[in-house]
């Protein structure tokens, strides 16, 4: 090998591209809507667990206030002031958060005036300046309001009340109490809520992904153990798969390859066996023509070799006739898809069966038979109006049946010529065509020996021959499972029956009988 040769290179192996399989499909179907459900769920939660924060807070926040509420008093000189009001702020500050502030503040309503809320307003303890509410609330109702103050964000309760000084002409008083705090442990307490919200939903949803990937392959353990011996099959080994344990879904699937294979199976036996009565029927005619030419080779008078001559060409005929009959059985026999057979298309039965009357009216007339023909309306028709052309050649089909023509016209031609060679000379052959209910039927009646019915099912089988026949009118035994078996790939039937013959009134006879559905035709508008 020259080094300097180029290598071949290898073809490229074309790749179907990756399709999504169960796991992917299950987790893009169920994650979203659960994810959905989980954000929905956690913020319905976090909104709950954020107003009860809420609500805890302005109730410890309220505390302070109340107590100062509690403790407001008039004064015998007519001030102002607030009792314990070291131990409330004491309790008040007692948590060490930063951003804690109690403001008290008074102001005085002139008799007989409203409050002036811009009048001066005087500290009776705590910071001033503490943002007040936008609306005055009422007396006794406490509020809760947000704001700012020394720029920091802050929470505020106040509450408003009015006292009054009996001992001074009735003088009256609006005391504001009010206590603030940051809002930063309230916010770090809803921001830890809801980092856990998410945290719990992403464990709940990588939970799923794992159950739902480890459920699939648990499931599809079968399913890939199946594929394993299949792949490690022999291919000759048509056995039906195992469907134990495979998920119940899959079992119809498995049903279905396994009524594959067991069809495969017979078509495989079906055809060695052909292929063995196919050798058999051979190797009869051609060691008669091994012998009739080892013969002729022999022998030195003209006109015995010449006697052997038409020998061999009497057997050349029949041999030739086995297996036109043979290569029609295996077409007959095989499924359409894999022969590429040509597309079936409406046909008229009628006009078929009335071709292969007139096909073998020369081989009825030779063997002095009546070959008769009754259309479907019930008339019958002379030998000599058959001889003519149709009356109408552009007229609707009588019987339409959707088949291959050449198919049926195989198998009437099979079923007049085996009424022919079994009925005697000078009997009766009648070809009829009918309407029964939605399907048409060709029947073939002669007043032949006819068939027991304990053997009219044996007949169709291949290479079967009557035992009781004589040598001169035995066959091959083909033409009959030939006829079915065209019959059946057109989606008809034959059926064999007893003839009802007026030659035969003892019974005798045969009847065979293709039954095809009948074709619906389309309507043709009349304008």
């Amino acid at each position: 090998m020259d080094p300097q040769a180029p290598r071949p290179q290898r073809p490229e192996l074309r790749t179907e591209p990756r399709r999504f399989g169960i796991r992917a499909r299950l987790l893009a179907l169920l994650l979203p809507g659960i994810v959905a459900l989980l954000a929905l769920d956690s913020w319905n939660d976090y909104r709950t667990l954020t107003d009860s924060l809420v609500l805890a807070y302005d109730q410890s926040l309220l505390e302070p206030v109340q107590a100062l509420a509690n403790g407001i008093v008039v004064a015998s000189d007519g001030s102002v002031r607030v009792q314990e009001a070291f131990s409330v702020q004491a309790m008040f500050e007692s948590t060490h958060l930063r951003y804690k502030y109690l403001h008290v503040g008074v102001q005085r309503i002139p008799k007989g005036e409203t409050l002036d809320t811009n009048a001066p307003e005087t500290t009776l303890m705590g910071v001033p300046g503490l943002p007040r509410p936008a609306e005055r609330p009422p007396d006794g109702t406490p509020v809760f309001y947000d704001a700012v103050h020394e720029q920091h964000p802050v929470r505020v309760a106040a509450l408003r009340q009015t006292v009054y000084d009996n001992t001074h002409a009735g003088t009256a008083y609006s005391v504001l109490i009010q206590a603030a705090e940051g809002t930063g442990p309230r916010l770090q307490a809803q921001n830890e809520s809801l980092e856990q919200e998410l945290l719990r939903d992403a464990r709940m949803v990588l939970v799923m992904a794992v159950l739902v990937w480890l459920g699939v392959a648990w499931t599809l353990r079968p399913l890939e153990r199946l594929r394993r011996s299949l792949r490690e099959r022999r291919r000759d080994d048509l056995k039906p798969l195992d469907a134990s344990g495979v998920p119940q879904e899959v079992v119809p699937l498995v049903d279905a390859v396994n009524h594959h294979i067991a069809d495969h199976r017979r078509m495989v036996a079906e055809q060695s066996q052909f292929l063995a009565d196919a050798s058999h029927q051979l190797r009869t005619p051609l060691s008669i023509l091994s012998i009739q030419a080892g013969y002729a080779v022999r022998e030195t008078d003209p006109a015995r070799m010449r006697e052997s001559l038409h020998a061999i060409v009497a057997q050349l005929a029949r041999t030739r006739r086995l297996s036109e009959q043979l290569l029609a059985l295996a077409h007959a026999t095989t499924e359409e898809e894999i022969t590429g057979g040509t597309e079936p298309a409406v046909v008229d039965l009628s006009d078929i069966a009335r071709a292969v009357v007139l096909q073998y009216l020369p081989l009825a007339r030779e063997h002095d038979q009546d070959l008769g023909w009754v259309d479907a309306r019930g008339e019958p028709e002379a030998q000599d109006k058959l001889d003519g052309d149709s009356d109408d050649d552009n007229a609707p089909p009588v019987l339409p049946v959707e088949a291959n023509g050449a198919e049926l016209h195989e198998v009437l031609a099979n079923l007049v010529h085996n009424a022919i060679k079994y009925t005697p000379r000078g009997g009766n052959i009648t070809v009829t065509v009918r309407r029964e209910a939605s399907h048409a039927l060709a029947e073939v009646c002669d007043s032949g020996p006819g068939i027991a019915p304990e053997r009219r099912d044996s007949v169709f089988e291949r290479f079967h021959r009557d035992p009781a026949a004589n040598a001169a009118t035995q066959g091959a035994g083909l033409g009959l499972a030939i006829a079915r078996g065209y019959a059946r790939r057109n989606g008809g039937e034959i059926e064999l029956d007893s003839a009802d013959m007026p030659e035969r009134p003892n019974g005798g006879g045969l009847r065979a009988i293709l039954k095809l559905p009948l074709a619906v035709l389309p309507r043709v508008s009349a304008g």
